[in-house]
């Protein structure tokens, strides 16, 4: 198994970087919801919500990547 330099496999730091991103991202399209309602652009609206379930959706299947990772190897350090 490979490891990068935080000594966790490769795969496991990729899915946990892409989780994260996708929830810090679906957080901060709330706020994206919010504007564009109240600017009365209920379908820019409908677009940020669409993204954000998306994003909640990306970040779900890498849980359950990790969740499957983790009954074939070690998901702690490497190291």
């Amino acid at each position: 198994m490979a490891t990068g330099e935080t000594g966790f496999s490769d795969v496991i730091f990729d899915l946990v970087s892409v989780q994260y991103h996708s929830l810090k991202a679906g957080h901060d399209y709330g706020q994206y919801v919010r504007d564009a309602r109240n600017a009365g652009y209920d379908d820019v609206a409908s677009f940020f919500e669409q993204v954000m379930k998306e994003d909640s959706e990306r970040a779900a299947r890498c849980h359950d990547f990790m969740r499957k990772l983790g009954s074939k190897e070690d998901m702690g350090s490497t190291q």
